[in-house]
């Protein structure tokens, strides 16, 4: 064989194979933590980790799990499987410690979230608030005024260019909480300078400043909703692996602690060829890629001979 045809040979052979393995498994190893945070479907770390309708608004960044919408990217401290929220506390949020100026809050409409049950405390309104409205209906919980008495003993309370405990007309409490029709929680059209959520009152609902703050959110499941797919991402987390997808078909993967990947589950997870049929067959049809194999084989041994 002519020597020169050598590395050709090899370059084709790469340049053929290399995508169908690249293809198969996320770029990133996917991760069953973020921080102190436990990591399950839905939810992923990175790009092929989880449900790919989540990725796009949920990525683990130094060891911080972050929920990003238009308005900004916010800190996930609180999730719950069982009942399908999760808790994020905004950097921009008030709090009884520390109370700031906040932009707007918002979700986009195409994910997988919504508003739950927070209560919203809107905070340096214009007073009075009883006479706020959204599309005509008044906005504010008058039965709740006792919770804008109670924050309003905190001293952070002067950070909004209020004086120490103000009047509680200029306190607003929010519940049930809607976003406008951008999806925001917009506070300047509401004449309000900032805005608490609480997310629980840690059983001292008259001391804020141990209530825990936070704004709930309601997620439903990902791209693999159907019965069948469920129970298949149930049973590879029960093996040990972690559910994920293949782009760019977005198929289901089981991401296994061996370093390699499945289609099922990692309970018998140790034939690192089998699984890779698996995983090329799911985008290119298998017998086709054997054909190919077979051909580059027999045409180096023709120009060997």
């Amino acid at each position: 064989m002519d020597s020169h045809l050598l590395p050709f040979i090899i370059f084709l052979i790469a340049v053929t194979f290399t995508p169908l393995l690249s293809s198969a498994a996320p770029a990133t190893p996917c991760q069953s933590n973020c921080g102190s945070l436990q990591i399950k479907y839905p939810f992923g770390t990175s790009y092929g980790c989880g449900s790919p309708r989540f990725e796009p608004y949920i990525a683990c960044k130094s060891n911080q799990l972050l929920l990003t919408t238009h308005t900004g990217s916010y800190l996930i401290t609180a999730i719950s499987y069982k009942d399908s929220t999760l808790t994020i506390t905004p950097s921009a949020m008030s709090t009884c410690n520390s109370m700031q100026q906040s932009p707007n809050l918002g979700l986009d409409w195409a994910s997988p979230f919504q508003l739950g049950p927070s209560i919203f405390l809107l905070l340096s309104c214009t007073p009075p608030t009883s006479s706020l409205t959204i599309k005509g209906s008044p906005v504010c919980d008058s039965s709740s005024t006792h919770l804008c008495a109670t924050i309003y003993t905190c001293p952070a309370v002067v950070n909004l260019g209020l004086p120490l405990f103000p009047p509680t007309n200029t306190c607003c409490v929010y519940s049930p909480a809607n976003f406008n029709s951008k999806g925001e929680l917009d506070l300047r059209e509401m004449k309000c300078k900032g805005y608490a959520s609480i997310a629980s009152f840690q059983d001292s609902p008259t001391d804020p400043s141990k209530w825990m703050y936070g704004v709930t959110l309601k997620y439903t499941n990902g791209g693999f909703d159907d019965y069948y797919m469920n129970n298949k991402c149930n049973t590879c987390e029960d093996s040990g692996g972690i559910c994920g997808y293949s782009p760019p078909t977005n198929s289901f993967l089981c991401i296994c602690n061996s370093g390699f990947n499945a289609t099922t589950d990692c309970y018998n997870n140790y034939n690192p060829v089998q699984d890779y049929e698996d995983l090329i067959g799911t985008s290119t049809s298998l017998s086709t890629q054997k054909i190919m194999l077979g051909l580059w084989v027999g045409l180096v041994f023709y120009i060997a001979a």
